[in-house]
Order: structure tokens, then C-alpha cells, then sequence
């Protein structure tokens, strides 16, 4: 063996004739009997790599290096730098048999001249005492890092903001990581570590590129100033996220469809026509749980650029920060959800958080577009109409998106994703069954029918999913879309309404056959009717009718009593019927049932003033035959006087069918009487005398006889147990017909 000279001239290392390895003095027995060296049993230097051993390093203060770098270095002997040929300073790769770090070389007199030096804090992220490693050089050119995802080992019920991950890119900026390696940072007084668990760049742009791509070694990546952080509370839900997360989304093709080609565009994934087309804003609208906040979460995954959601607890400085970092790390896309609470109407009271931030994101706006680079922000609100002006403009939100409540075809896809992978025994069939009864159910909705009815399973101790526990979970489960408007659930059958068999086989052709059988209306090139006006003496059963008719069909049912939209305040009452008709389209099929209209659309005066009443009448107007479908929603009508009623409701396209509702005939009242005294314990009653003596009732006038009856009887004795005809009797005097003829009259008059 030679011996090279240190400058000291003493000799430190020797150098093996036979295998070239250099070997420290001390090891020079024991690399006599393992020569070339295979088991390890010492530690050596060959072809510029050293192969040595993990220990502490005692804690010392370095001049102009923050304790992040300090901990971030790997310390080796001056002779191990000048026989690897490292440089201070330079990364190095460090590695065993399962991991590998590039980091920073810094020289240190400690230890032996073989040792590989840690901090306290290094050791917790790399590797143990002890280790057995090797020390080579790193090739400095590696591809810069799009995103990289971390999940924590420490501390992971801390909420990790957007500052966090701006201080773990900062601390990082410039170093090399691969899958598998651990980053530290000193978050509010708390040391966190995180594990590396993905890492993507930007695809190779030729095939010769690919090729070199493809390796067994860790393949490392360089932090630079785009590269994005995401941070997820374990790998399986960044897979969850990540695996196709905008495939799995129901329901919402189209809608998605459009958001990826307008963030595409904008990001320069896509090349457009022309700089000054490219939308920089998008707005995503609907009602809450329609799927808003979950397709920009995962369209976050898809584009793969620098990302960041903004909310109403940052500080301003956080949110300039934000909007500077987004440009200079472009491309980004901004979130903002909830946007109508940010940025609110100006004609409202807002704090002065609202108003510098409404200010700073019109000035970003202006910033990006004359510019033209690759931001994009994209924001959600449940409540548009409550967004400042300013931003519903060419320039800023210059693109808005509903995203609808499902329709039954939505429903069935979204149910149909929602059990893929769940055991269950449900046909298709059965899906369509529950999809066509969920009416008004958001994506948020069937979810929660899901999680009800898999918790019926389980504690019916069944193995799979079935038919019966989704049913059960629909007595549970409300739709949320409804939950802004009054919904009545009508319990009334056909069966409880006596006779009127011409009136439910009109309204079924109005109402039922255009829903259950478009193809019909379709066949023959026709429109089915929108509106149905029913009109006849109080008590004649329009109402109990119309709810009969909702429960039948199984559609939503919107009761509006005509007065209750009226407001003192101007323009209020028009938004409520707009709400009404708005809310009606949303959660349809449904049925809106005006009672007693003749308050809502009295014919109008010859005089120039408007009055509430015809501005509300104006907006019914529109409402029913304006720019907007009604869709699948039948409105339904009732009125004591239809000659009160504005002509121009009453046409054709409007309120198209108009029915009489009489008084009951004979056959009617006695279907009615045996219907209620069906329910009654009578004895010895005359039903066709009851009929003869009820000429010119209405049907609540002989519900109200029977209800007198039975009161007569409690009378003579509260013990009593049946109904006798002269209870009945009793009640006939006590009860009587209160139907006006004048009223009669002015109903034949109006059908002439």
C-alpha cells in the first residue's frame, strides 16, 4: 500500500494496490481480510464515492446560514471532500438501500475521517446512527418541479394554510427532492415533518427525452419558483383525489367539459387564437352541494399548477402576497369560494376587509389581462345576483357556469358512481326507480341517501347494499334544493275525493301525461299545456285536488297563497315571484299551486299608475310565457272569481285549460258521504236521504254535516259510541247551503 500525505504531511489515508479503495490508517488490518471490500466492514473511499457511516453531529454556529440550512447539510472531512472532488457548498447524494438525499456538502474536523455527519434535526428526516451510506456526486441538472405532494408525519390535526406551504417552498427553494424523502419545517414554535409522496413535472417533449427519463435510480427534482405544495392528511386520500377525481364526479359532463378548455386555454395548456381572447375569470353558480367547491378541487389534480384558495380570514397582507406569488409563479389558478361574501355588493354595508380586497382583486384582474399571463382565478357562490357589478363584466368573471341541480338522468349517473365499488344488489333498474323519485336531490343529497341507507344495511346486518335500505334512507333524507322554499308533501289521494272523475282525468292529461309520456306530446307535434285554472264556488275541493293531484303524480308541490308575495318594499314583490318560478325549475318536476289568484292577477286598470299588483301581475306574465322555460313545472290555479282574473293570464300558452269546478251532484255527495261516514260508527243511517237533502251544498258544507252529526251525538251523551240518522237530521237544520246564487249566476254568465 502508498500513503498519501495530508498537508500536515502525516499520513491519513492509504491507498490499496490491489482494489485502488483509500482506507483510513485504522482500517488498514480489517481491509486486508475483506479486499475488495464486499461486506462492509469498513469504511472506504472508491472511484470518488465514500462509503461511510451516519453520526450526530454536535451542534455549532455557522456564520450567514440559517438553522433550515444548517439542518438540510451533510458534514464531511476537508480529505473526504478533495478525494470525492465535492465542492463546499454543492449537493451531494447521499444514500443507503432504500433512501437517497440530495444535499448540501459543509466540511467539519469531528469524528473520524470516514463519518457522515447529521444535526440532531437531519437525523430525524434522513437516515439512523449507524447507517451504513455512500457519498457521491449529484447531477445538478434535473427538471424543475410542477407540484410536489407531501403528507405529514407530525403533528397532522394542524390546520396547514396557505402560509404554511409558503414557508415550506421558501425553506426549500432550490433543493432537490425525489419520492420517499422528508422535509422539515419550524411552523408557530412547532418542528413538522412531512413525507414526500408524489412529485409532477412537465411531461418530456420527445421521445429521446422519455427514454432518459426512465430509470431505476430516484429520480430528483428541482424546487424552483413555480413549483406548487399540496398537502394531504394521508396517501390514500391524495389517490382518492387524484385518480380520475374529475371522471368521478356525476352528472356534470358538460359543465366540466367547458371549465377544463376555459382553464387550459388560460394556463397555456391549450394554444389559442389570439392573447386578447383569453378569459382570465370564471364564475361557478348553483345551489349548495351541487358539486361547485368539488370541481375546482379537482381541477386543481388535472392541470397541475401552482395553486391557491383564498378565504375571509386571510389578513390583506396574505392576500397580496397571494396575488403576487400567483404571477410570479404563473402558471396558477386561484380559488375563491363563497366569492359573494368577499366581494359583495357596494351597495350593502361591507367592512373594510370587503372593500380592500374587492379592490385588490379588480386591480389583479386588470394586472393579468394586460399582461396576459397564465393566471386564472375561478370563484363559487350559491347567491350571484349578491356579487358586486364590477366583477360580472368582460374581463373579470367574464365566463358564468351554472352548475344545475341533476336532473333524473344526472341523479342515475351520480348514484351509479356514487356505488361503484360499494357491494350492493341493486338492478339498474332500481337506480332508475330511486332516481326518478329524488327529485330535488343535489349531488350533496345522494350522497348523504347513500351513507343513510349503507347504516341501514349494516344494522340490519346485511352484506350488501339493497333496494329497501335506499328506500328507507328517502324517509330520512330531505333534498336540500328545497330548503329555501316552503315544500308542502301533500298526503291526499284520489281516493279520498269523492266523484269529480272528469276533473282528475283533466288534470292528469295537464299535469301527468306531459311527464310520464312526452314522447306522446312529441308524436303528434304538440305542446303540452303549461297552466290549469280551476274556478267554482268555495268548497268544492280545488285544493284538496290540487294536493291530490302532487301526491298521485309524486311531484314537488309549491303552495303560494296569492297575497304572501306582496311586499311594502319596491321591487320585492317581483323577486318573489321570481324565486318561486326559479326555485319551481330547480327542483322539478314540480307543481306551483296559486290559491286564490284572483288576488294575484286581478285584471288591470285603464288608469296610468302601476300599482304592486300589476308589476306582480307583469312578472307572472313572463314568468310563464318569458324567455325562460318552465320546463317540466305545471302551474296550477284557483279561484271563487274568475271574472276578476286579467284576461291576457287566461290565453292560450298561459294558463291554457280552464275548468269548472261545480257544485257537487248527487253522485258526488254520496261518494263524499260515504267516504266520511265510511269513518264514522253510524247506525240505521239513510244515505239517499242524505244526498236528496244536501241539493246545492259543497262538498265542505256536507263534510260539515257529518262532522255536526257526530257533534250531536257527543251532546246527548259524550259517551256515545255511534252516529243515529236524527243526529243527522239535527245537523241539516244547523247547516245549510251558503252558496250565493248571485255567485252561481256570474259563474254560468262566465262560461257563456
Amino acid at each position: 500500500m502508498t500513503s498519501p500525505k495530508n498537508k500536515k504531511g502525516s499520513s491519513s489515508w492509504f491507498i490499496c494496490e490491489n482494489c485502488k479503495c483509500n482506507i483510513t490508517q485504522s482500517d488498514t488490518e480489517l481491509h486486508l481480510t475483506d479486499c475488495p471490500p464486499t461486506n462492509r466492514t469498513h469504511n472506504f473511499v472508491l472511484n470518488e464515492v465514500l462509503y461511510g457511516t451516519v453520526d450526530l453531529k454536535p451542534t455549532e454556529e455557522i456564520k450567514g446560514l440559517t438553522l433550515h440550512d444548517y439542518n438540510n447539510m451533510v458534514f464531511l472531512s476537508q480529505s473526504v471532500i478533495q478525494l470525492c472532488e465535492f465542492s463546499i457548498g454543492e449537493h451531494a447524494l447521499v444514500s443507503d438501500d432504500s433512501h437517497a438525499y440530495a444535499l448540501c456538502v459543509w466540511p467539519t474536523s469531528e469524528k473520524t475521517l470516514t463519518s457522515v455527519l447529521f444535526t440532531k434535526r437531519g437525523l430525524e428526516r434522513t437516515f439512523e446512527i449507524n447507517s451504513k451510506v455512500k457519498v457521491e456526486k449529484f447531477d445538478h441538472n434535473q427538471k424543475p418541479a410542477q407540484q410536489i405532494i407531501l403528507k405529514p408525519l407530525t403533528n397532522s390535526n394542524i390546520e396547514f394554510t396557505h402560509d404554511a406551504r409558503m414557508r415550506i417552498h421558501k425553506a426549500h427553494l432550490n433543493h432537490f427532492l425525489t419520492k420517499g424523502n422528508r422535509v422539515t419545517v419550524l411552523y408557530f414554535g412547532t418542528f413538522l415533518i412531512f413525507e414526500v409522496i408524489d412529485i409532477t413535472f412537465k411531461p418530456a417533449a420527445n421521445l429521446d427525452e422519455q427514454f432518459e427519463d426512465i430509470s431505476l435510480a430516484p429520480q430528483f427534482f428541482q424546487v424552483v419558483e413555480n413549483t406548487s405544495w399540496s398537502i394531504f392528511r394521508s396517501e390514500s386520500d391524495y389517490r382518492q383525489k387524484t385518480e380520475n377525481a374529475l371522471l368521478r364526479i356525476g352528472g356534470l359532463e358538460k359543465e366540466i367539459a367547458e371549465i377544463k378548455d376555459i382553464v387550459n386555454v388560460a394556463l397555456g395548456k391549450t394554444k389559442a387564437i389570439s392573447q386578447s381572447l383569453i378569459s382570465h375569470g370564471a364564475l361557478l353558480y348553483g345551489s349548495p352541494g351541487t358539486g361547485k367547491t368539488m370541481i375546482v378541487n379537482a381541477l386543481v389534480n388535472e392541470v397541475g399548477a401552482h395553486t391557491v384558495k383564498i378565504t375571509n380570514i386571510m389578513s390583506d397582507d396574505d392576500v397580496e402576497t397571494t396575488f403576487n406569488e400567483a404571477l410570479k409563479r404563473a402558471p396558477s389558478l386561484i380559488m375563491i369560494d363563497d366569492v359573494d361574501t368577499l366581494c359583495p355588493s357596494r351597495n350593502s354595508r361591507i367592512g373594510d376587509f370587503e372593500k380592500k380586497f374587492v379592490n385588490s382583486l379588480l386591480n389583479f384582474f386588470d394586472r393579468i389581462n394586460s399582461s396576459n399571463s397564465k393566471v386564472f382565478v375561478i370563484a363559487a357562490s350559491n347567491k350571484p345576483d349578491s356579487i358586486d357589478l364590477s366583477f360580472r363584466r368582460c374581463g373579470r368573471f367574464d365566463r358564468e357556469i351554472e352548475i344545475p341541480t341533476p336532473n333524473q338522468f344526472g341523479r342515475y349517473n351520480i348514484l351509479s358512481k356514487l356505488l361503484n365499488g360499494v357491494p350492493h344488489t341493486l338492478s339498474e333498474n332500481d337506480l332508475r326507480e330511486i332516481a326518478n323519485v329524488t327529485h330535488g336531490f343535489v349531488g350533496s343529497d345522494l350522497v348523504s341517501l347513500c351513507s343513510q341507507a349503507g347504516l341501514h344495511a349494516t344494522v340490519s346486518k346485511c352484506n350488501r347494499l339493497g333496494l329497501e335500505s335506499l328506500r328507507f334512507a328517502l324517509t330520512r333524507v330531505n333534498p336540500s334544493a328545497m330548503r329555501e322554499v316552503q315544500i308542502e308533501v301533500p298526503n291526499v289521494k284520489w281516493s279520498d275525493i269523492g266523484g269529480q272523475a272528469d276533473l282528475k282525468l283533466i288534470l292528469r292529461q295537464a299535469v301527468e301525461w306531459p311527464i310520464k309520456h312526452p314522447e306522446s306530446f312529441v308524436r303528434l307535434g304538440i305542446s303540452p299545456p303549461r297552466g290549469v285554472l280551476m274556478f267554482g264556488p268555495p268548497g268544492c275541493s280545488k285544493t284538496m285536488i290540487a294536493k291530490a293531484l302532487a301526491t298521485e303524480s309524486g311531484l314537488n308541490f309549491l303552495s303560494i297563497k296569492g297575497p304572501e308575495l306582496f311586499s311594502k318594499w319596491v321591487g320585492e314583490s317581483e323577486r318573489a315571484v321570481r324565486e318561486v318560478f326559479r326555485k319551481a325549475r330547480q327542483v322539478a318536476p314540480s307543481v306551483i299551486f296559486f290559491d286564490e289568484i284572483d288576488a294575484l292577477g286581478s285584471e288591470r286598470s285603464s288608469g296610468s299608475n302601476t300599482s304592486v299588483q300589476e308589476r306582480v301581475l307583469a312578472q307572472l306574465l313572463t314568468e310563464l310565457d318569458g324567455v325562460t322555460p318552465l320546463g317540466d313545472v305545471t302551474v296550477l290555479a284557483a279561484t271563487n272569481r274568475p271574472d276578476k282574473i286579467d284576461k291576457a293570464l287566461l290565453r292560450p300558452g298561459r294558463l291554457d285549460r280552464i275548468v269548472f269546478v261545480p257544485l257537487p251532484d248527487s253522485d258526488t255527495r254520496r261518494e263524499i258521504f260515504k267516504l266520511k261516514i265510511g269513518k264514522m260508527p253510524v247506525v240505521n243511517v239513510d244515505f239517499e236521504k242524505l244526498v236528496n237533502s244536501t241539493e246545492g251544498y259543497s262538498g265542505a258544507e256536507v263534510n260539515a254535516v257529518c262532522h255536526e252529526a257526530a257533534m250531536k251525538a257527543l251532546e246527548e251523551n259524550l259517551e256515545a259510541k255511534t252516529v243515529e240518522m236524527r243526529h243527522f237530521v239535527s245537523a241539516l237544520e244547523l247547516v245549510t247551503p251558503r252558496t250565493p246564487m248571485s255567485l252561481l249566476n256570474i259563474y254560468k254568465d262566465y262560461l257563456k
